[in-house]
C-alpha cells in the first residue's frame, strides 16, 4: 500500500472502529464518487480487515448538494447495517439517505471531505467530549420555543423552534438508525416554516460557495429569504438556489450550532459548521431532520462569533458559550 493510502486507511480504521462501531460479518456500506474515491478505498479496506461485509459503492458525481442519489444506491443504502457516505456534495438531506435511517442503518455522511480535512482538524477530536458539549447546548434547545441570533455584522433573526426535534450530531453513531457527519459536532433544529423573520449575514463560509471574500446579507421574511446580496459570492449563491426551479428553495431550513473545539474555519462547511462557538441557518430542504420542506437542495452559511438567545436568554455571546 502507497504511503499516502495507508495514512488514509489509518484514519479510515480509527474512523470505523470508534465513530461507526463496525463489526464483523455486518453489512458496510461505502458510498462514493470519483472526488472522494481514495477516501472510500480507504473505508472500504478498513471494512474489510475489520471483518466486515464490506461493498464499495462508486456512482457518478451528483451535481448539487440534496440531489437523490440513483436508485441502486438507495436500495443498497436501505439494506446496509452500517455505512458512510464520503463524497463530492451531500447526500444527508435525500429521501435516500432518510429512508436508509428508518430502515434502521446507521452512519455518517461526509459532503466535500478532502484528504487534507482527513488528517486534521475536525476528525481528530474527543468524540466524547464533543458529545458532552453537544449534550450541554441540546439540552437547552429542547426546552426552548423561539431562538434569536445576532452578531456585530448585522445579523438579526428570530424564528420559532418549537416542537421540533434537535438533533445531535456528535460523532458516535452506535445505534440502530443513528446518522450523523463526520467530522462531526453540532446541534440543529428546523424552525417551525413561515416564521422566521429579519436578517442574516454569512460572514463565514457557505455551502458549494467556499469561504466568503465579502459578507453575504439575506432578507427573511415569512420564512422564505427575499434577498440575497453584497457581491458575486452572493450572487452565485443566488444562483445555486434559483437553479432548483422552486420557491422552496428559499425555505429557511436548519439553525445550527458548532461544537467541536478541533473544528477550523477552512472555507469546507462539512468543518466551517462544526467550529465551536459558530451559528449557521441554512436554506432549502429540512424534510429529512424534522421539517416538511422538499427541496432538492441544502446550502448551509456560517456566522463568526454570533449571539444566540433562547427564549430571550442569551446563551452564546459574540462566539462564547455562557450556559
Amino acid at each position: 500500500m502507497a504511503r499516502a493510502q495507508e495514512s488514509l486507511f489509518k484514519t479510515a480504521e480509527s474512523v470505523a472502529k470508534t465513530s461507526l462501531a463496525v463489526k464483523p460479518n455486518e453489512k458496510f456500506l461505502v458510498i462514493t464518487d470519483p472526488e472522494t474515491y481514495p477516501i472510500g478505498r480507504a473505508f472500504f479496506e478498513a471494512g474489510v480487515k475489520i471483518g466486515a461485509e464490506a461493498i464499495l459503492n462508486v456512482m457518478k458525481e451528483r451535481t448539487r448538494n440534496g440531489e437523490e442519489p440513483p436508485s441502486p444506491v438507495r436500495k443498497a443504502w436501505e439494506s446496509c447495517d452500517v455505512y458512510i457516505v464520503p463524497t463530492k456534495y451531500s447526500l444527508s438531506h435525500t429521501q435516500a439517505r432518510k429512508a436508509a435511517t428508518q430502515a434502521g442503518a446507521r452512519g455518517a455522511t461526509m459532503p466535500g471531505i478532502t484528504r487534507e480535512m482527513f488528517r486534521k482538524g475536525a476528525i481528530t477530536a474527543d468524540y466524547s467530549q464533543v458529545s458532552q458539549l453537544c449534550k450541554k447546548i441540546g439540552s437547552r434547545m429542547d426546552k426552548a420555543q423561539q431562538a434569536r441570533v445576532t452578531s456585530k455584522a448585522g445579523t438579526d433573526i428570530i424564528m420559532s423552534i418549537e416542537g421540533r426535534l434537535k438533533g445531535r450530531d456528535t460523532g458516535l453513531l452506535h445505534k440502530p438508525g443513528d446518522f450523523g457527519n463526520l467530522p462531526a459536532g453540532e446541534v440543529y433544529v428546523a424552525p417551525v416554516e413561515g416564521t422566521a423573520e429579519g436578517t442574516l449575514i454569512f460572514d463565514g463560509c457557505i455551502a458549494s460557495v467556499g469561504m466568503l471574500k465579502k459578507p453575504v446579507t439575506v432578507i427573511v421574511k415569512e420564512g422564505f429569504a427575499t434577498s440575497i446580496t453584497s457581491g458575486p459570492e452572493a450572487e452565485k449563491f443566488d444562483r445555486l438556489l434559483s437553479a432548483v426551479q422552486k420557491k422552496e428553495a428559499y425555505n429557511i431550513a436548519e439553525l445550527g450550532v458548532g461544537c467541536n473545539p478541533k473544528a477550523r474555519l477552512i472555507g469546507n462547511l462539512l468543518e466551517d459548521e462544526k467550529v465551536y462557538g459558530t451559528v449557521h441557518v441554512a436554506l432549502g430542504d429540512n424534510s429529512t431532520f424534522g421539517g416538511n420542506v422538499q427541496a432538492g437542495i441544502h446550502l448551509d452559511g456560517t456566522m463568526l462569533k454570533p449571539s444566540l438567545f433562547l427564549d430571550g436568554e442569551q446563551v452564546i455571546k459574540h462566539g462564547k458559550w455562557i450556559i
